[in-house]
């Protein structure tokens, strides 16, 4: 059923999720102004009902006062957009930041823009490509006024209730049961989101080595080298088993206390390609995890698990490949132990 609250929304940014915010507010009955510097990504959502601009300057003027912007943005791209925009716009025009800016930044732009009589809203969103159809869940912050008036687009792009069970034990009120929550001013909505990604950070590495260990669960059956450089396995009786790592992820999803949409992706991933061939195993990470883990150490907050998995994402693209050497070298000299090749 369609909002009872039809909004206005500009949207620039286009990419996988700037473009399905857009037509998932549009099925709702939003109207939608977009705006990219990659014109097919505009003419295509111009072809589905969104009202396309090539410039910022055509942008703004076809946004009915008060505006309301989202900008869905690269970290590097959001200051140096913001700059151009602000001086197109008008005292009480909203702009809201559905990144995944640096909430300090937020701090800061929010000051700025509010010099200019300017509402700034940073918005966390996480829902990634599949958040057309399963909605967004949001994480807020700004001043009430902004948030308040903002209300109509976020209950479109977030989920709803939908079919998750009510928490038994909550009786308060709040739109958090919809999935979208004002978390505090400015700068709180971006520190959820950050600790929201470090926490996934910490999840995706305990499933990925957990399901790694079974996968190597037959290392019993394998011929070792027997030399001085390496470990035996002392009890190689007890490593014996041939686990379909697929159907383990199949059967965690159901009824399991760790089931989850990760598990499910990741299920789906092995079902596909139980090797996982195409992965190399170069896992990035954009900021939030090290953010977190900064708070974590400010705070004086114990964040082991987070902060491993942080540098689990560093060891996998090599960057910890001079310390290996290092160690090696130091063995070399101690001991004259030669690295073993292969």
């Amino acid at each position: 059923m369609a909002t009872d609250r039809p909004m206005q929304l500009g949207m620039i940014g286009l990419g996988r999720m700037g473009a399905n915010l857009v037509r998932r507010l549009m099925r709702d009955g939003h109207q939608c102004v977009v705006y990219d510097v990659n014109e097919k990504a505009v003419q295509e959502l111009a072809g589905e009902g969104a009202r396309g601009t090539t410039t910022l300057e055509d942008f703004v003027s076809a946004l009915d006062r008060p505006r309301s912007i989202w900008l869905m943005l690269p970290v590097g791209v959001v200051q140096p957009t913001l700059d151009q925009l602000v001086g197109l716009l008008d005292p009480d025009d909203a702009v809201i930041d559905g990144g995944n800016s640096y909430y300090r930044d937020d701090i800061t732009r929010a000051k700025q823009l509010a010099d200019r009589q300017l509402h700034y809203v940073d918005c966390g969103t996480s829902g990634g490509v599949w958040g057309l159809d399963r909605g967004y869940c949001l994480m807020i912050g700004g001043d009430s006024r902004a948030v308040s008036r903002l209300d109509p687009i976020f209950a479109t792009v977030a989920p709803g209730q939908g079919d998750a069970a009510p928490t038994p034990s909550r009786t308060r009120n709040g739109t958090a049961p919809a999935g979208y929550l004002h978390c505090g001013p400015n700068g709180a909505g971006h520190f959820v989101k950050m600790v929201h990604n470090g926490v996934e950070y910490g999840m995706m590495a305990s499933l990925a080595e957990g399901l790694s260990i079974l996968r190597h669960a037959n290392t019993g059956k394998k011929d070792r080298p027997i030399d001085a450089e390496t470990a035996p396995v002392r009890d190689p009786e007890a490593y014996q088993y041939d686990i379909d790592v697929a159907d383990v992820a199949e059967v965690w999803r159901r009824g399991s206390v760790v089931g989850s949409w990760l598990v499910d992706l990741l299920a789906d991933a092995l079902a596909r390609s139980p090797d996982l061939e195409g992965f190399k195993g170069r896992v990035s990470d954009s900021g939030e995890g090290r953010w977190t883990v900064i708070a974590a150490i400010e705070e004086s907050v114990p964040a082991a698990a987070i902060t491993a998995a942080l540098n689990e994402r560093f060891e996998s693209r090599g960057l910890g490949h001079f310390a290996d050497a290092a160690m090696s070298a130091m063995r070399s000299e101690f001991g004259g132990h030669a690295e073993k090749k292969g």
